[in-house]
Order: structure tokens, then sequence, then C-alpha cells
């Protein structure tokens, strides 16, 4: 736990610290808000992003699993947005953020489901991000690819597992 607390503070810091030296330079997106879905092969969900400020997003998520769709997950990220790259269509982003995830006991708490049979659990956690997104130039369309890992507070504690990359295809306006 110590670990993650000081990986989001580094994170945090280093936000900070390009924000300080990038002042004069314009890092913010070319879209102000965007939404879409998010995949990978065992999830689908939503997804909407709006920038708040300069280079500085918030990022909303509700997924579910593909093959048992009663366990769905709400995740609240913050995210940093930087164009290191020569083409300014290209960003790369990073940040952390929260969930609340609803699953099945079989899936994700195996234990308990041994020990108390059937039934679902609540449980909050903590997310990262790193990713890489792309905003087409002639339409308003951005996709972006990432990796996410986590940590549940209660149950299953996997920092990877299925849930940890997704790509997403947005509508910006």
């Amino acid at each position: 736990m110590k670990q993650l607390v000081l990986l989001f503070s580094l994170c945090a810091m280093m936000a900070v610290q390009a924000n300080a030296q990038r002042r004069g330079a314009s890092a913010s997106s070319n879209y102000q808000t965007a939404v879409g879905i998010r995949v990978n092969p065992w999830l689908v969900g939503g997804t909407i992003k709006h920038f708040i400020a300069g280079p500085h997003a918030i990022e909303g998520l509700i997924t579910t699993n593909v093959s048992n769709r009663s366990n769905v997950t709400f995740t609240g990220l913050y995210e940093y947005h930087i164009a290191p790259f020569p083409k300014p269509e290209f960003r790369l982003y990073f940040g952390g953020g929260v969930h609340l995830g609803i699953y099945d006991r079989y899936d994700y708490d195996r234990e308990r489901w041994d020990r108390d049979g059937k039934g679902t659990y609540v449980t909050p956690g903590m997310d990262g991000i790193v990713g890489l997104e792309y905003k087409f130039k002639k339409i308003p369309l951005v996709v972006s690819g990432d990796i996410k890992p986590f940590f549940n507070f209660t149950g299953e504690t996997n920092f990877i597992g299925e849930e940890i990359g997704g790509a997403s295809v947005r509508y910006t306006f």
C-alpha cells in the first residue's frame, strides 16, 4: 500500500513540475469533451473525458465484464496530458483515481464464495493510468490505448488482471 501511495505521489509531483516548466507552451488538447466506448477482450464500457483547464482532464469510466454482466465498475480518473512527440495529434497522458466495483463473488472473491455462497460484494479501490491518444484532424474522433493497473481494498487485490489495459474510441465536441 505504501508503494502505491508513493507511486501516485510521484506522478502528482511530475505533473506539477511539468506544468511549471511548460507554462508558456500550450499543452492543452484540441477538444474539450469526448464521449465513447472502452474495450479489451474481457471488458466493455462507456467513457467520458473532459478537460478542466489546459492539460488537466478528468475521465469517467463505467465498465462491465463481457462474460458476466453482473459485474460493473465505476471509475473516476485525473489525467495530465503532455505532447512529447513532434506531431501534436499524439498526446501522452498519465494520472490516477479511484473506483467502486460491484462484483459477483465467484469471479472476484473465491474465498467468500466458497464460504458464503452466491452473492455480490462492493469494493473501493485505487487506479493508475498511462496511455497514448491520437486526435484526428479532419474528423471529431480520438482513439487511445492505455494501461490502467488497479488495487482493490477488499476481495481480490490484483494490480494486473484482465482489466489492466484498454482501447477507447471517443467522439469529440
